[in-house]
């Protein structure tokens, strides 16, 4: 699973966004503003050997990979979910679920959701928003 970006040179900054984890960083240059990039999503994460691979595309657009879709898919709902105000409990309610434990396996990693299913999250913690999936060419840049 990867995760769409963009960087731009901003001064003497490079700047980054990823708005699917509603996250911005910097640097002084552009690699270093791709190692920022890998280190504040596995920063997020909060899990022993998470790895993050940044695939650099062209006009400013880039990517975030990683081998492990069910951790960044609970980093990218867990932050949806912060950004709009929303609790377990409400979100759950939006999925029509009685508890909050059906949604909050994928919000903590424990489940990796179909496409199908990830749309039907996605519209429940962030529904004014628009999300759009895409296969990508890209190839890795490690951060080192």
């Amino acid at each position: 699973m990867r995760l769409a970006g963009r960087i731009w040179k901003e001064g003497r900054l490079w700047l980054a966004e990823v708005p699917m984890l509603d996250a911005m960083t910097q640097g002084r240059t552009r690699p270093e503003t791709f190692r920022m990039v890998a280190d504040l999503v596995a920063t997020m994460a909060d899990k022993q050997g998470f790895e993050v691979h940044v695939y650099p595309g062209s006009q400013g657009e880039f990517e975030i990979g990683t081998p492990d879709a069910a951790a960044l898919v609970a980093v990218m709902l867990r932050r949806q979910r912060d950004k709009h105000g929303l609790s377990l409990s409400e979100v759950a309610r939006r999925l029509g679920a009685r508890s909050k434990t059906s949604y909050a396996r994928y919000e903590q990693g424990r489940s990796v959701p179909t496409v199908e299913k990830l749309f039907e999250l996605l519209a429940a913690v962030a529904p004014t928003e628009d999300f759009v999936l895409q296969e990508s060419p890209h190839r890795p840049h490690r951060a080192a």
